[in-house]
């Protein structure tokens, strides 16, 4: 399934990387910020047309628009095979609309050093489409590399408070997170015997020869918290409310909305499939971090909070307990559960997006993040009023947004695993709905704070410009066009994973089957 004239994976990752080296070689700023447009848009279009193109045929194994290229590292198995299959294509359309929402956010922010701002998330845009049209995993952890590094640089120059600190806790918990994960995928690549990194060879060499099940909890354990730090699960979450409270609102966006996604990402399409009876070991303890820490614990820390950016972060990691939750559900309901963290990893990342979009919108008219320093806001800006709402609504789960049916899935899968842990994972509905709906009225609704009344007076407040609405509005559009269709990204992701996922027995070792 690929006869179109050019490679458009290839070019949705090439794109923004010439575009960066371009604007580094010294392009005036005007056509600079004309180049990262087109950069930008660019993978967006290439993610919706090939979007529009997947019919759920596909070329190799599960993927369509499949294509290998020769690296002159066959000897170790390593190839830059590019496709997509169900379960990587709506994480590649997220990545293409978040980043072009972040890139237009950030040309119309007049930024200090504006070019170098550009060229940095020009490369993290070309490593997260990367990262998701990748079926060789080196190159799925090449490009998750390419595209953390700029995050720590714009935290570090661009950050706000407590930005040194926040950049070098990133950086640590990031690399350790990141080098657990790498151990894991080399013992996966080892113990496979396949002598490739290609995933379809990896899941081919597994079902014909297996792993035995202590190497599978081993394998798996090191991918589940490697992933997992990424990704922030409860207690190694510390890093990601700091980093994202400092960092830049379009980089905020983009680690947020996508690359935190790649943890995730490579549990569902590499861990899981690959290694059930992990899965199944790691279940119970997985659920009860999730459930405790990332729902309840963090839940209630985000309630606490004052600051209207880290509440958003802190929310950001509150919601990943779902998709956690979510993982744990393969033994008892198979992959019903695993359809729903899919869908909730691509709503979140919308949603979260708006969410760090809009709240820089706020600050700058109102000079603070601190909520109880604002207030009446809706009257002078009752559009950016409207997004927020609406934003706020969608993370809590409101029918007609994308994150309700990944809830929902995950929650009707999560009963049949532990109806205890699915009654206290629902309880995170009430704490979402008690921080989101009090930020939203200490910040635009009641009456105006002193400290709000005096910015005011000394510089009118204004709604949201046609440059902040352009990239709000396309981000909302997301949500609500997957909210009223949601089958437009789980049909083809239900037949993946039909496709993908088999009983445990398929990849146990066959001297254990025997036994």
């Amino acid at each position: 399934m690929n006869s179109l004239p050019v490679d458009l994976l290839l070019l949705s990752i090439a794109t923004p990387l010439v575009a960066a080296l371009a604007i580094s070689l010294g392009a005036p700023l005007r056509l600079a910020k004309g180049i990262a447009t087109v950069a930008f848009a660019v993978p967006a279009l290439i993610a919706l047309f090939l979007w529009s193109r997947f019919s759920g045929e596909t070329q190799h194994a599960t993927y369509a628009f499949y294509t290998v290229y020769n690296t002159g590292l066959q000897a170790i198995g390593i190839h830059l095979s590019l496709g997509l299959n169900g379960i990587s294509l709506p994480l590649f359309v997220l990545a293409g609309v978040v980043g072009l929402a972040a890139g237009l956010y950030a040309i119309q922010s007049n930024a200090e050093r504006l070019k170098t701002y550009l060229v940095l998330l020009l490369v993290m845009q070309g490593g997260l489409m990367g990262v998701f049209a990748s079926v060789d995993i080196f190159f799925f952890y090449f490009f998750h590399e390419l595209a953390l590094i700029p995050t720590f640089i714009m935290v570090g120059i661009w950050g706000g408070k407590d930005r040194n600190y926040a950049a070098m806790k990133m950086t640590i918990y990031l690399t350790a997170g990141a080098m657990l994960s790498l151990i894991g995928l080399i013992a996966l690549y080892h113990k496979s015997g396949a002598n490739s990194f290609d995933l379809i060879t990896l899941r081919e060499a597994l079902l014909a020869h297996g792993l035995k099940a202590g190497v599978q909890n081993y394998i798996f354990g090191l991918l589940m918290f490697g992933f997992g730090i990424l990704v922030s699960l409860w207690p190694f979450h510390t890093w990601a409310p700091l980093g994202y409270g400092a960092a830049p609102s379009s980089a905020a966006m983009l680690h947020a909305g996508v690359l935190k996604k790649f943890g995730l990402y490579g549990l569902v399409q590499i861990a899981l499939p690959l290694l059930p009876l992990g899965v199944i070991e790691w279940a119970r303890p997985l659920a009860i971090l999730a459930v405790v820490g990332n729902l309840l614990v963090i839940g209630f820390i985000t309630i606490a909070q004052r600051d209207l950016k880290q509440m958003v972060g802190y929310s950001s990691v509150m919601h990943m307990g779902y998709a956690f939750l979510g993982l744990t559900t393969f033994a008892a309901a198979g992959t019903f559960g695993i359809g729903g963290v899919v869908l909730m990893m691509v709503a979140h990342g919308f949603s979260v997006a708006l969410l760090f979009l809009l709240s820089t919108s706020v600050y700058h008219r109102t000079q603070t993040f601190d909520m109880t320093e604002m207030g009446g806001l809706a009257q002078k800006a009752p559009v950016m009023s409207a997004f927020f709402v609406a934003a706020t609504m969608a993370s809590i789960g409101l029918p007609g947004f994308a994150n309700f049916w990944g809830e929902l899935t995950i929650f009707f899968a999560a009963w049949k695993f532990s109806p205890l842990l699915t009654t206290l994972a629902v309880t995170g509905v009430v704490v979402s709905a008690v921080y989101g709906l009090r930020s939203v009225a200490r910040v635009f609704f009641g009456p105006q704070s002193e400290a709000f009344a005096k910015v005011a007076a000394e510089k009118p407040v204004t709604d949201l410009t046609c440059c902040e609405k352009l990239p709000a509005l396309i981000l909302l559009a997301a949500l609500l066009f997957v909210g009223f269709w949601p089958k437009s990204i789980s049909t083809p992701l239900n037949s993946a994973l039909e496709a993908i996922y088999h009983p445990p027995a398929a990849v146990l070792a066959p001297a254990e089957t025997a036994k």
